[in-house]
């Protein structure tokens, strides 16, 4: 829906954007290495990155455009700061959203982790609470709610379980947040007129306001 937004503004400027869906995460890349498209929305930097290091592709990104804030999300608890030694919390599971989430619990100070990209439980260094951090699979962790004191919880899925991002969680990301999603490209590319109007629309005002009003904080403007 943002992608249709900005082909409608780069309409006015006399560009025809094609916009291609793909049901997987792995084709969009492949795609527009292979030359298949011109650019593709879809992924956070340190997917992409992932994505480069392991199919030694050459793809860069122009502009960060939103983030689906991740939440700490609790049925017991109504301030992160009534969170009991010893606590179980619940994450995701897989490397890359397991890694968001311990992010977000080291920001709001309840452990510290090791420097990487894609950590894990075995990475973090301080746990003085000795907190219980239990891994699931993302999907599942609204319904792990009342079988644990916090989860973090991606918005699509606590969107799709009836929580509030806005009002319900206890943290959420912030838009300094590396996972926003980008604008990727082959890094010839980069320079192009056409990636650069498409760039340009992309954090336009009109783009903006189309998030916030849209949205309603499930997503949030990154630039």
């Amino acid at each position: 829906e943002i992608m249709e937004k900005a082909a409608e503004i780069l309409e006015k400027e006399g560009y025809k954007i094609k916009i291609v869906e793909f049901n997987d995460y792995q084709m969009p890349n492949i795609a527009l290495s292979e030359g298949d498209i011109d650019a593709n929305f879809f992924q956070h930097v340190p997917f992409l990155n992932k994505t480069n290091s392991e199919k030694k592709l050459n793809l860069d990104y122009t502009v960060k455009v939103h983030i689906e804030p991740m939440g700490v999300y609790s049925n017991k608890i109504k301030d992160i700061k009534e969170l009991k030694d010893g606590a179980v919390i619940s994450v995701p599971n897989d490397p890359t959203n397991e890694a968001r989430a311990l992010r977000l619990l080291e920001k709001a100070g309840l452990i510290k982790l090791k420097s990487g990209e894609f950590v894990t439980k075995a990475d973090i260094t301080e746990n003085p609470k000795k907190y219980d951090i239990q891994e699931i699979e993302a999907a599942q962790l609204p319904r792990t709610l009342n079988d644990v004191d916090i989860s973090v919880i991606n918005t699509n899925f606590a969107l799709s379980a009836g929580l509030n991002p806005l009002k319900d969680a206890l943290l959420i990301e912030g838009k300094d947040s590396p996972y926003a999603n980008v604008l990727a490209v082959r890094k010839e590319d980069k320079d192009k007129d056409y990636i650069k109007a498409l760039s340009k629309a992309l954090n336009s005002e009109e783009i903006r306001k189309f998030i916030e009003e849209k949205y309603k904080g499930s997503i949030v403007p990154a630039f």
